[in-house]
């Protein structure tokens, strides 16, 4: 299955990387005649093509308020279909086989209406409700995010250290925070319960500075005593870990700020233990920035004394990962999955290994992230989505339906007479429907065929990242939906880092694109890319400078077979990847070897009547037909295993070493004009020759496509075979039976032979033309054997003038240059 990329997305090296292994376990499974579907898509991405679209209306001197939700659904809708199949078209490039005539968006009409369906149903049990909780809010968009959507990263601050005096100004407790602005929300100041320090201030009152209130100290084992002064604001509607301390103590919920995290005019109280009137904000504070009100709130502390000190802090700002403002803990009305129920079978179904992660150390990250699961916020301040099937009343009572008729029939019903209804304009969490994308895009809710035959899958390939985001909640939805798990394997792999081990991200400048390996790119335009759009400009130079000094000369064309195949090798499980460009140049130089390869083979037969008649297999033929099998028995394997890696190398190691570097050299003596061997003998090199490399293609095929296919439909048919495509032809399957020992040991023997000649003819700095007369002594009978029957390779690959064996009580003649043992 594959992971629905966002449509507003371009190919990155993660995904090259995934769809690579994704591909290749299609590919094997196609090949080995198994019913194989690898479902296409991609996600219409909520907040980033909502941003995209708006940012190209704002450009054009538009508003997306002033145009209304339809015109701007109607111009988002138009981007879609002009520009939206980008990534699929790069995908395509990369060789993924997914099934295109398939292929899905998650705003597809049939999709649409399953993501309805399963909302309704959902709600009808009680699993989906709305409520008033802290969620991540964006103020730019305006809207509630992910923790995906989320980045945290250390940034220079301060912490400020400010007095409370107590409500009888008896003394004060010294505050240390690095949010004053939220000062204004605060419902309690928190000590350790064991702080001797404060043990006796415990349960009286403060005088909350700005405001005048008064608030508690209260005593909670969150606080640590070691930080500052061991003293902590407790503000539960602008904090996720303040808002447990307040569940705990049932305290208010005092929202300060707008949805645009500007100061509000009077507070907004909430889940108080008695009735609070709303309290006004100081007028000089109304409407202003946060940051803006951050300083005044200081100033004004500052004049009344109540500032304590100033220090430098380094601490974690999470920040929007589309708008890159700082994340607001904020507490809204938002629409809620009530997760624990559908948890419970999902952890099961691991537990009982209906689902394996591989590797296996990632069912404890699971069971981790299961067993302390909370509530799912669905639903986000968006227009671009699954627009929430919910009306609201005149009363604001709620109704859910599949549609505006349905809702306005339930309507009449509770209110004895038809009544006005206005949808909820939010939309729903992009993971949703993404949790859906194993049975909906078969035709679920419907008992289609495709259901029946594709549902469960076999593997789903995915990342660490996304293990609680994705793969969990289809698990969930799968469940609850099918009665049965959406895959039974979930292969996690690493992530690709740079030749550093650096994570790749734009700001640093080391990001690659998959295409520009392919194809190529000139040093100026690949400045260009890295310096254009940066968050950062004023890193524009450094990055500048480091791509000069890395790429001088731009990034040659390695192609995507090359590129394929360092991905693949790799892969190593449980391992992020360190991705070196030198290693795709050697993978190239791969390519071309192999190319070389075939185009000798080819060469060798002229005529194809010279593959027909008498054939004998020979030492040579026998051990590389045996090679051959020992590899497709490690390829097959790997595979099986996920051990990608593996498999990359035993086809390395066979194509490049025993293929290329002994095979065709043991074959030059066989098939030159003036060949002292049979006509049987030529045939049957000349076979081998051909058909190992056939079946080699089939084998490499997964993780090389293109020139596989491009060699195959060149040489298939020389042999009687072929096809609309080797993605089709039948997948090699290791014959151990077909190994000769007694070959491989001979082989082996002459290949040792003739390098220990060229071994010496190196270390002496003798040229190949020179032909050198070799003396042999000691050793068995077996080795004199040999020595006489591979004369004609000996002579030949070793450049010899002669070749004598000298008894062993013979003396070799002095000075004698070199010796070797066999």
């Amino acid at each position: 299955m594959l992971p629905p990329p966002n449509v507003t997305g371009t190919l990155h090296m993660g995904h090259a990387f995934q769809d690579t292994l994704m591909d290749i376990l299609v590919r094997v499974h196609r090949m080995r005649g198994e019913e194989t579907l690898w479902q296409p898509g991609t996600d219409h991405a909520g907040i980033a093509t909502q941003m995209l679209v708006e940012r190209q209306i704002v450009q054009e001197g538009g508003d997306r308020h002033q145009m209304g939700r339809s015109a701007f659904l109607e111009k988002v809708w138009e981007w879609r279909h002009a520009s939206g199949g980008h990534i699929t078209r790069q995908m395509r490039r990369l060789g993924a086989s997914c099934d295109w005539s398939r292929e899905r968006f998650t705003l597809d009409s049939g999709l649409s209406q399953a993501v309805t369906e399963v909302f309704v149903q959902l709600h009808d049990e009680g699993l989906i409700y709305r409520g008033k909780r802290l969620v991540n809010w964006d103020p730019v968009l305006r809207t509630a995010v992910s923790d995906l959507e989320v980045l945290s990263e250390e940034e220079d601050g301060f912490l400020w250290h400010i007095r409370y005096p107590l409500s009888d100004d008896s003394g004060s407790l010294v505050v240390a925070t690095t949010r004053p602005e939220t000062l204004l929300g605060d419902a309690a100041v928190a000590v350790h319960p064991d702080d001797p320090r404060y043990a006796s201030l415990i349960g009286k009152t403060l005088r909350l500075p700005i405001m005048g209130r008064e608030i508690p100290v209260i005593a909670d084992h969150y606080v640590d005593p070691e930080f500052g002064s061991g003293c902590v604001k407790i503000t539960p509607a602008h904090d996720f870990n303040d808002y447990q301390v307040g569940q705990r103590h049932h305290l208010p919920l005092i929202n300060v700020f707008t949805p645009d995290a500007r100061i509000r005019d009077s507070l907004e109280i909430f889940n108080s233990a008695e009735s609070t009137p709303a309290e006004e904000i100081p007028s000089a504070l109304r409407g202003l920035d946060r940051y803006a009100a951050r300083k005044q709130i200081l100033a004004q502390l500052e004049s009344e004394g109540l500032l304590v000190q100033t220090d430098a802090h380094k601490l974690m700002v999470p920040r929007g990962d589309r708008s890159q403002a700082a994340i607001e803990p904020y507490l809204t009305d938002q629409w809620y999955v009530k997760v624990a129920p559908l948890a419970e079978p999902a952890i099961k179904a691991v537990e009982e290994g209906r689902i394996r992660f591989v590797p296996e150390n990632w069912n404890k990250t699971y069971f981790d992230w299961m067993n302390r699961i909370e509530d799912w916020c669905i639903s986000r301040q968006l227009w671009w989505g699954h627009q929430i099937p919910a009306w609201y009343g005149p009363d604001g009572h709620i109704f859910v339906a599949r549609h505006e008729e349905e809702a306005h029939s339930q309507a009449s019903r509770h209110y004895g007479m038809p009544v006005v209804l206005e949808r909820d304009p939010d939309v729903l969490d992009t993971w949703f429907s993404s949790a859906l994308w194993p049975f909906t895009t078969l035709g679920w809710p419907e008992k289609t065929l495709d259901l029946a035959r594709f549902y469960p899958g076999s593997v789903l390939v995915t990342g660490f990242d996304i293990i609680f985001f994705w793969v969990a909640r289809m698990i969930m939805m799968g469940l609850r939906f099918m009665d049965e798990v959406p895959f039974q394997e979930v292969y996690i792999h690493g992530l690709v880092r740079d030749a550093e081990g650096q994570k790749m991200s734009k700001s640093k400048g080391n990001v690659l694109d998959p295409i520009d390996l392919i194809d190529g790119i000139s040093l100026e335009d690949l400045v260009a890319k890295r310096t254009r759009g940066l968050m950062q400009p004023q890193m524009a130079a450094k990055i500048e400078k480091s791509t000069r000094k890395e790429f001088a000369e731009g990034i040659p064309a390695f192609g995507t077979d090359a590129l394929r195949f360092t991905f693949t090798a790799l892969a190593t499980q449980g391992r992020d990847i360190k991705f070196d460009l030198k290693r795709v140049e050697g993978n190239r130089n791969f390519c071309n070897k192999l190319w070389n390869a075939a185009r000798f083979a080819m060469i060798q037969v002229p005529e194809i009547s010279l593959l027909h008649g008498e054939r004998e297999l020979m030492a040579p033929e026998r051990w590389i037909i045996g090679r051959l099998q020992h590899c497709e028995a490690v390829v097959n394997t790997a595979i099986d295993q996920y051990r990608f890696a593996d498999a990359a190398h035993a086809l390395y190691q066979f194509f490049w070493n025993d293929y290329c570097d002994w095979y065709i050299e043991l074959c030059k003596p066989v098939l030159r004009e003036d060949s002292p061997f049979t006509a049987a003998q030529q045939c049957g090199t000349r076979n081998t020759l051909l058909r190992v490399l056939e079946a080699g293609l089939r084998l490499l095929h997964p993780v090389m496509p293109f020139i596989s296919e491009e060699l195959w439909q060149r040489i298939a048919p020389m042999l009687d075979k072929g096809g609309s495509s080797i993605a089709v032809a039948p997948y090699p399957i290791a014959d151990l039976q077909r190994v000769d020992p007694e070959a491989d040991a001979d082989t082996e023997w002459l290949i040792n032979a003739i390098r220990a000649v060229r071994s010496v003819r190196g270390e002496m700095d003798i040229p190949p033309s020179k032909l050198l007369p070799v003396l042999l002594q000691g050793g068995v009978a077996r080795d004199r054997t040999r020595a006489e029957h591979y004369q004609p390779w000996l002579f030949a690959l070793a450049r010899l003038s002669s070749l004598e064996w000298l008894s062993d009580s013979e003396e070799a003649p002095r000075p004698l240059c070199n010796c070797w043992e066999i």
